[in-house]
């Protein structure tokens, strides 16, 4: 059992920047993969970032790329998504979360995902 808390998320105006925290429990953080996700209004949960166990992998979605880094601190058992640029879609709630199987060719789907955070809202005005 694996449980996430995100933190980091506010009330910014676009191109301004945000560090978003995700505080994982569990001896096995570093072996497994973790994902950030985000969920606007009406919408569907969105693949934005991810990264493999040992951090030297990672992925985004093309709408984030350039702007958004993810890193992840296993000795602290942390990952987190520093956020660049922000603009108004990217107003969402944020969830990180945990992939138990890793593969590269499946961590852009949300369903691979075993376990998810409560989430942190993140609010852009433009």
């Amino acid at each position: 059992q694996v449980q996430l808390v995100e933190s980091g998320g506010g009330l910014v105006q676009a191109g301004d920047s945000l560090r978003l925290s995700c505080a994982a429990s569990g001896s096995t953080f570093s072996s497994y993969a973790m994902g950030w996700f985000r969920q606007a209004p009406g919408k569907g949960r969105e693949f934005v970032a991810a990264i493999s166990w040992t951090g030297r992998s990672t992925y985004y979605a093309d709408s984030v790329k350039g702007r958004f880094t993810i890193s992840r601190d296993n000795a602290k058992n942390m990952v987190y998504l520093q956020m660049n640029s922000l603009k108004p879609e990217d107003t969402a709630v944020y969830y990180c979360a945990v992939d138990t199987y890793y593969s590269s060719s499946s961590i852009r789907r949300a369903h691979e995902y075993d376990y998810w955070g409560q989430g942190t809202q993140v609010t852009v005005s433009s």
